[in-house]
């Protein structure tokens, strides 16, 4: 995204935040192709048989967002983690629902791609991995943030530390230690 789109994003964000109700129906054709690539790789990442689409998904977020009224957005790149942190709760919701219906059928999967521990090839089931994350942020709450803003928003070191208010540096420690403490909870779980 230019700067100049990068600055009219903020620009009705912080419009939205002032209560402009047609600030958020503006910014929509701003957003949506940014929301989009974040869904289809996402919904990439999902189970043969997952019925949730990348426009769905998209929508569907949107949607919360636009509900989202005592939101104080500070630019793009806040929105944009937010927004990654709705498409999980969806995904979650959508694998708790496709679980449930089938009485404990397929697993919802994922790619932990980014998990260097981890060959390429394994696939994680959302659901141990949102529990995982879950517990990971009652002990490091910041941690969680950056692994939320990384592996779901999409978000590099530098937009991180935006968002978070700390340094490049302390992101790449975080996403580090995120990543060493969830492979292993998550193979322990699996053992």
């Amino acid at each position: 995204m230019g700067t100049r789109a990068s600055d009219d994003v903020t620009q009705l964000l912080k419009e939205w935040s002032a209560g402009d109700s047609n600030a958020a129906a503006k910014l929509m054709p701003l957003v949506y192709e940014e929301l989009r690539r974040l869904a289809r790789s996402y919904v990439a990442r999902e189970r043969a048989d997952h019925t949730l689409q990348a426009t769905a998904l998209v929508h569907e977020t949107y949607l919360r967002l636009a509900d989202q009224t005592q939101l104080n957005w500070k630019d793009r790149v806040h929105f944009y983690g937010i927004a990654a942190r709705v498409m999980r709760r969806i995904l979650v919701e959508h694998a708790r629902a496709h679980r449930s219906t089938k009485r404990g059928g397929l697993a919802q999967k994922i790619s932990l791609e980014e998990a260097r521990e981890l060959p390429a090839e394994t696939d994680v089931d959302l659901l141990k991995l949102d529990s995982a994350l879950e517990s990971f942020a009652k002990d490091y709450p910041r941690k969680s943030e950056v692994v939320e803003l990384k592996f779901f928003g999409g978000l590099d070191a530098r937009e991180i530390a935006e968002v978070l208010q700390v340094s490049e540096k302390t992101v790449l420690r975080d996403w580090n230690f995120a990543k060493l403490w969830l492979c292993r909870a998550l193979t322990q779980d699996a053992a």
